[in-house]
Order: C-alpha cells, then sequence, then structure tokens
C-alpha cells in the first residue's frame, strides 16, 4: 500500500554532494571544482560541524582512486585538508564509494576520520529510513554489469591490480581507460531513467522514506509513491548539490560564491507564503 505522502523533513542537516570528478579534465577544471567544493563545505560548516549534520559525499569523488599502501591520488588536497579538519572536530563525514572510486584501502577512514561505506548505506533518521548509495550497481545496461561490477569493487581485483602494476603506472592505466572508454560526463537520460526506476523498486519494495543516487549526472527530486528519491547532481560539470534538512529535500547550484535553488521543496508552502528562512547557511540563502 502507497504511503501517506508527506513532507520529508529532517533535522540535523544533510549535505549530499555527488560526482565532483576531481582529476577530470585539465588541473585547472580540477582545482575551480574543488575551490567551489571548499567554498560551499565553508558555507555550511556551522551546521555540520556544530549542529550535529552529516555531510555525505555519494561517490566519484575522484575521476580515478587507486589507493596504495603508501600512496594516494593527490587531486584534491585541500578537500582533504578541510575533511581531515573537520572529522577532528567529530564532525560526521560519509563517504559512499562510487564506480570511479571503489579502490580505497584505510587512509581516509583512519588517517581523514571519514566513515567509508562501500556499499549502501542505511542509517535512521528521527525515524525514518533512507536508502543512500552511488546508484552505479543499480544501472543495469546490460545483462553483465551486475555481476561484473561487484567483481570490480571486491578487495581482491584491487589487490591484483595493485601487485601487477606500481603506483604510476596503475594511476595512468585506469586514466587511459577511463578516457578511452568512459563518457564525457554529460548525463545521460537511460541511465537516469534506470536509477529513477531503482528507487522506485527500493521505495516499494523496502522501509525506506528517501533513495539518494548518484551516478548519472543528473540532479532529480521526485516524489513517488512509496518515498522520495533524490539525486544531487554532477558537482564537476553543473556544479549542484542537495540539502535535507527541517524544511525537506532541495536541490541547489553553487554560482558565484552562492547557491540557487533548482526545485521546490516537496510539500512546502507557495513561495509567497513561505516562512523567512535562517541565515546564513540554510537553505534558500546559501
Amino acid at each position: 500500500m502507497p504511503r501517506t505522502p508527506w513532507p520529508l523533513a529532517l533535522r540535523p542537516l544533510l549535505l549530499f554532494l555527488s560526482d565532483l570528478h576531481l582529476g577530470r579534465g585539465t588541473r585547472d577544471a580540477t582545482r575551480a571544482a574543488e575551490r567551489d567544493a571548499v567554498a560551499l563545505l565553508r558555507r555550511h560548516e556551522r551546521e555540520i560541524v556544530d549542529e550535529g549534520g552529516t555531510l555525505v559525499l555519494l561517490g566519484d569523488v575522484y575521476d580515478q582512486y587507486i589507493e596504495y599502501r603508501h600512496l594516494i591520488p593527490k587531486a584534491a588536497p585541500r578537500l582533504v585538508g578541510l575533511l581531515a579538519e573537520w572529522c577532528d572536530r567529530d564532525a560526521e563525514v560519509v563517504y559512499v564509494v562510487g564506480n570511479r572510486d571503489p579502490w580505497h584501502l584505510d587512509f581516509f577512514e583512519r588517517d581523514v576520520g571519514v566513515t567509508l561505506v562501500r556499499d549502501a548505506w542505511e542509517p535512521r533518521r528521527d525515524g525514518r529510513a533512507l536508502y543512500i548509495a552511488h546508484g552505479d550497481v543499480h544501472d543495469a545496461s546490460d545483462r553483465l554489469s551486475p555481476r561484473l561490477k561487484p567483481l570490480l569493487r571486491a578487495p581482491l581485483m584491487a589487490r591484483l591490480y595493485r601487485m601487477g602494476l606500481p603506483g604510476d603506472a596503475g594511476y595512468a592505466l585506469a586514466r587511459r581507460v577511463a578516457r578511452t572508454f568512459g563518457t564525457d560526463g554529460a548525463p545521460a537520460p537511460a541511465t537516469d531513467m534506470r536509477l529513477a526506476d531503482a528507487a522506485r523498486r527500493t521505495l516499494e519494495r523496502t522501509s525506506a522514506d528517501l533513495v539518494a543516487f548518484g551516478h548519472s549526472h543528473q540532479e532529480a527530486l521526485t516524489e513517488m509513491p512509496h518515498g522520495t528519491y533524490l539525486n544531487p547532481g554532477y558537482w564537476f560539470g553543473r556544479r549542484t548539490f542537495a540539502r535535507l534538512d527541517a524544511y525537506g529535500p532541495a536541490l541547489f547550484r553553487w554560482r558565484d560564491g552562492a547557491a540557487e535553488p533548482l526545485a521546490s521543496r516537496l510539500g512546502d508552502t507557495p513561495e509567497a507564503d513561505r516562512p523567512a528562512s535562517p541565515r546564513p547557511e540554510a537553505a534558500p540563502t546559501l
């Protein structure tokens, strides 16, 4: 039986950032994406660090990530430094790995302090169930995908790769494969539809009230019969992100140091009747 529609509003804040793809394109493009991400996070610092919110990195933070025992990719020093600072202050940072960055060892967990999630993260907040994953394992574009993708994420595969190729060679090969067989990052309507269908099935078959995916590079906020589907979109190319707070879920674009609303909040009042939002970090006035 479909659940009674209601605005999904939680407190404290959950901030969703997906598909940063740091290391993609030119060095200047990566630095700009990282710089904007750090600025966005600094704007949310009070809500996350001081007020008990959560930052959710929803996969593909790096365009490629292969961690060796004594080597890590160097694409995001400013972002990593900020995450370490926040974790030192007991902030909750959850990193859900994606299809581009699954081969982690222990740097982010042990040295930075984030919670690394290799499959789906299923927390409960305010008595409501959330299902949060990158989404690539639900993008079954062919019959092989459901079996191949978990295999490629397996620790044994990563270990064999590291054993066969030293750091620079292994990383260079990963970049070459990504550039040869990957996409240009443009949103793919077919992928977006498959993830929306996967979200609908997850909401129907589980107790989840909200499903959040990344991966498709297309931001989405959709009320479905059994809950809500949220996708924060493609940070590297479009600078979009999502918030889930006391006002409900919402999508934004970061532009010129400020956040522009992209979608109305589910169940919200009309714009003219909406009460003023808290400042400076809260939703419409970031």
